[in-house]
């Protein structure tokens, strides 16, 4: 009997210290980030310089894995459904949080599918107008709007990204109605704005930027709550009369579910680590994102949060929602 139990305890032990082993190697083989969008957009950036420098840290590739589709989720569901042993992960954005509203039936759930690792930077937008449009300030613009409601255009890279929301939820706090036109991308929205097929937009700060300071754009204000270093002159929407308005991109790393809790503290304290890096922050700053790293309690928290209030937005709206992400 007692050499039973000591067997039983003696299995028990070396299965942990085992466990303890591996996950203390980790990683111990390369490392696939998936990214649920194509190459060249503001999501690869993030994931490309996060994975050199993760790579750096661990002495393994960390490789970068593209999959586009579906609004995301053809990328998300492949995470879901790996095995969360952290040899994959996901890095996404905000569009995680609202694509819970705006597909009826998604192949995963956000919340019971996933384990919040870390959220890595946020990026507020511009709001931006083609010179033609006379308004010099977002008051102005919100005049022209009413006087004109529907026929003033705003460009997005796609129904239900995070750029048309923001633009949704601007029409529902100034109460005007602007029509929008989505389009396959960042750059060919840019490209319509500046030749004036659509009147406005909300941009990433480095789409615009260059742009406004030659006068080919106007930009009005910022979407986030406070004013930004890289464009300090630039008043936010809540200051300029739109109270309580923000709106930014975020970009975090999630797991599979299941994922050890040692791997997601490592893969957080790394995070940490590359996002206090002085050249980092230099990098990221200059592309208009700002480093925040958290804990992935605080993540999971944000993310709730979230999907609560653009599902406030999204049926305010009315903005369609599809049947099924997979089509």
């Amino acid at each position: 009997m007692k050499s039973k139990l000591f067997f039983s305890l003696f299995f028990a032990l070396s299965l942990i210290v085992n466990s303890l082993v591996i996950y203390a190697a980790y990683p111990n083989r390369p490392v696939r980030l998936v990214n649920p969008y194509a190459a060249g957009g503001a999501v690869d950036t993030v994931a490309r310089l996060m994975a050199t420098r993760y790579s750096d840290l661990w002495g393994y590739p960390v490789i970068v894995d593209n999959r586009a589709g579906a609004g995301t989720t053809i990328g998300t569901e492949i995470v879901a459904r790996a095995v969360p042993d952290g040899n994959t992960l996901l890095l996404t954005s905000g569009t995680l949080a609202a694509n819970v509203t705006l597909y009826r039936k998604l192949p995963f759930n956000v919340i019971n599918d996933f384990a919040p690792i870390v959220m890595l930077v946020q990026s507020p937008y511009i709001l931006a107008i083609h010179p033609s449009i006379s308004a010099r300030s977002v008051q102005e613009f919100i005049g022209l709007a009413k006087s004109k409601s529907g026929s003033i255009t705003f460009g997005s890279v796609g129904t239900g990204s995070s750029a048309h929301l923001a633009m949704e939820y601007f029409n529902l706090l100034a109460g005007i109605h602007l029509l929008h036109v989505p389009f396959k991308g960042g750059a060919p929205s840019i490209t319509a704005l500046l030749s004036g097929d659509i009147q406005s937009i909300f941009s990433p700060i480095q789409s615009i930027v260059p742009y406004s300071r030659i006068g080919k754009l106007r930009a009005l204000a910022i979407s986030s709550a406070k004013r930004v270093e890289l464009v300090p002159e630039l008043p936010t929407v809540s200051e300029s009369g739109v109270a309580k308005y923000e709106a930014i991109g975020w970009y975090p790393i999630l797991a599979p579910k299941g994922t050890p809790k040692d791997i997601i503290t490592k893969v957080n304290a790394d995070a940490h680590k590359i996002l206090n890096m002085q050249e980092v922050k230099e990098r990221f700053r200059a592309l208009g994102m700002e480093p925040i790293p958290n804990t992935p309690e605080s993540l999971g928290d944000y993310i709730k949060t979230e999907i609560s209030r653009w599902a406030k937005v999204i049926k305010a709206a009315q903005i369609p929602i599809e049947e099924n992400s997979a089509k």
